[in-house]
């Protein structure tokens, strides 16, 4: 018995994108990997346990692979594995709290810099991203967000490879220009 995977969504959004239909379950991880596993770590405070959660959903997708019928609905699958794990292991989570004379600070990790000026850092770059113009934005956002590459990005936006990198190349000059960012750097 097949139980069909919800199509609406994707289908809605199939004009927006091009729709992939994979083989098999090892060229769909190949694939799209660096895209969950982006999903994955906007789910967790911790690289690591973005990695075991993202392997977790991907097992539970390996071994639905066979009943799900629409495979371009895979990563809107995966991305419901991954939250349902998360919202399990967070359910399950025990606190364990013990009584100490003195609070422990955690050891400084070489080469981390502040969350929060990390954090301020990637704020200022989207707002300096968002100042852009709409076709450099979408290029920027295709190519360094999303991960595409320089042919794909052409592809996706029905231009030139020459003119994804011209225009690339324009707002990185831009965003190194940008006087927010100078403040940040």
């Amino acid at each position: 018995m097949t139980t069909p995977v919800c199509t609406s969504a994707s289908a809605a959004a199939a004009p927006a994108r091009q729709t992939h239909s994979f083989p098999s379950f090892a060229s769909y991880v190949r694939a799209r990997q660096p895209v969950l596993l982006r999903t994955a770590r906007s789910l967790t405070a911790n690289p690591s346990d973005a990695e075991d959660l993202l392997q977790t959903a991907l097992t539970k997708t390996y071994v639905a692979w066979d009943r799900i019928e629409d495979h371009r609905a895979l990563d809107g699958y995966v991305r419901r594995a991954l939250l349902n794990t998360r919202t399990s292991q967070w359910r399950k989570r025990r606190v364990d709290e013990f009584v100490c004379d003195e609070l422990p600070e955690p050891e400084p990790v070489p080469g981390a810099g502040d969350p929060a000026e990390l954090q301020a850092l990637r704020d200022a770059m989207w707002r300096a991203v968002t100042r852009l113009p709409a076709r450099q934005r979408a290029m920027v956002v295709l190519r360094y967000y999303e991960d595409l590459s320089e042919a794909r990005t052409a592809e996706v936006l029905g231009v030139s490879v020459g003119t994804v990198k011209s225009a690339v190349s324009r707002a990185l000059g831009k965003l190194r220009e940008d006087p927010e960012l100078g403040l940040v750097r």
